[in-house]
């Protein structure tokens, strides 16, 4: 099947609309455009039989809990922040159907900030969120209309319930958008995640934590370098020493010895620093034994920094005093990690043509984390295209036609599946 025109249409469109959130942008960045976006998106589910069943943002309640990222909690002390990123949930068929008989697909539309003019030149599609994750938005809704047309008993029988979120992007991990969204009950027997993953079934989604190694001590002048605290060289020696140590956890999960900042000038010695590392885990007992390795390699490095430059003339008083300035904290942790093991909805997949995710491939980080222990359902990770060989977050972000054709025809299949099964009362 081929995506319509005004399929394309609706794409152009949403490509065209900012909505990189207030955690990409900045605070004083434009606000997101979510809520056009998300009434575009759902005056076009509307001509499939779609309404909406919720459009709003989280409540402030549903960041009190655990597992809420630190940047999060701070930036949601601006009661904006949650006002400017609602979250979408239609729904395909009557309140009375019940989750047994529904399937939820969620996609986020909010993006990563920055990306190429949207554009089209009839065989991809271009522009912030085309792979991640607009453009397999629209091919859902492709999909969802094509099965329609095989299956009168879709949305009569069985329903469908997409979620179009934001809170995916910008560290959030899902907190403000799909995790209220779940605990409010809006999930089907199947759950969907549409993610790029070339059109396979992942069962598995990992977790990341966040640690931030800082430094508060005395700025010095270039005249007297010595009379300060260099952050500079404290925090760039923390980074290669505890990067090393962490190098044999890679085989395990993601390790990102990230960000390092102490200021711009020339002139001057810092004394103020940080320094991040992002780290993923697919078990919650490796990101627990993850998260003891930082904590050793971070004590191990502060003593090794305090020996190897005692004795200097530029860092001796930083070194005497490393110990008593720098601390490790983590701005998050403690998130849900999914491995789904529900074998009757592997095999619908693998009956509606969906291949299985290799299993000696790593898997990645969405909010398919949380529907992680919900009962009675299965849940995957499934879309068109490849998050690196398509561009996603990068400058040159990039979706083919033929791959979200690709995607809706699965969507339909699927869906066309799932209603023929559960209409026959399996």
């Amino acid at each position: 099947m081929t995506l319509a025109r005004d399929d394309r249409s609706l794409l152009l469109r949403l490509l065209a609309t900012p909505t990189a959130g207030p955690l990409e942008v900045g605070a004083d960045g434009p606000p997101p455009r979510l809520w056009e976006a998300q009434r575009d998106y759902a005056r076009a589910a509307a001509r499939i039989g779609f309404r909406v069943v919720r459009h709003a943002p989280a409540d402030p309640a549903d960041l009190a809990g655990t597992g809420v990222p630190a940047t999060v909690r701070a930036a949601a002390a601006d009661p904006g922040f949650l006002t400017c990123q609602p979250s979408l949930v239609l729904r395909l068929g009557p309140d009375t159907v019940p989750r047994e008989r529904t399937v939820m697909f969620n996609v986020h539309l909010d993006t990563v900030a920055g990306g190429p003019p949207a554009s089209f030149d009839g065989e991809v599609f271009r522009g912030r969120g085309a792979i991640d994750a607009k453009g397999p938005a629209v091919a859902l809704l492709a999909g969802v209309r094509a099965a329609r047309e095989r299956s009168p008993a879709l949305g009569r029988d069985s329903a469908v319930v997409v979620q179009a979120v934001a809170g995916e992007e910008g560290g959030a991990m899902g907190v403000l958008g799909t995790r209220p969204l779940v605990e409010r009950g809006y999930t089907g027997r199947l759950n969907v995640f549409c993610e790029p993953t070339s059109g396979r079934f992942l069962t598995r989604s990992t977790a990341s934590m966040t640690a931030r190694v800082s430094v508060r001590g005395d700025d010095a002048v270039d005249d007297r370098p010595h009379s300060g605290h260099n952050a500079s060289v404290l925090l760039g020696f923390l980074a290669q020493r505890m990067g090393r140590a962490l190098d044999v956890h890679a085989r395990n999960g993601a390790v990102c010895v990230a960000g390092l900042h102490t200021g711009t000038l020339h002139n001057r010695v810092y004394g103020t620093g940080d320094l991040l590392f992002n780290l993923s885990y697919a078990d919650a007992g490796a990101g627990r034994a993850l998260e003891g390795a930082v904590d050793d390699a971070f004590d191990t490095a502060l003593a090794e920094f305090g020996a190897a430059f005692a004795g200097t003339a530029l860092f001796a008083r930083t070194a005497t005093d490393a110990r008593r300035l720098t601390r490790l904290d983590w701005t998050k942790r403690g998130l849900p990690v999914l491995d789904d093991r529900d074998g009757w909805g592997h095999d619908l997949l693998r009956r509606a043509g969906a291949p299985p995710w290799p299993d000696d491939e790593p898997a990645f980080t969405c909010d398919a984390i949380w529907m992680a222990g919900v009962p009675d359902t299965c849940t995957v990770v499934l879309g068109p295209g490849d998050l690196a060989a398509d561009g996603a977050h990068g400058d040159d972000e990039r979706a083919d036609l033929s791959d979200l054709d690709g995607f809706a025809d699965t969507v339909a299949r699927l869906l066309t599946a799932f209603t023929d099964e559960t209409d026959g009362g399996s």
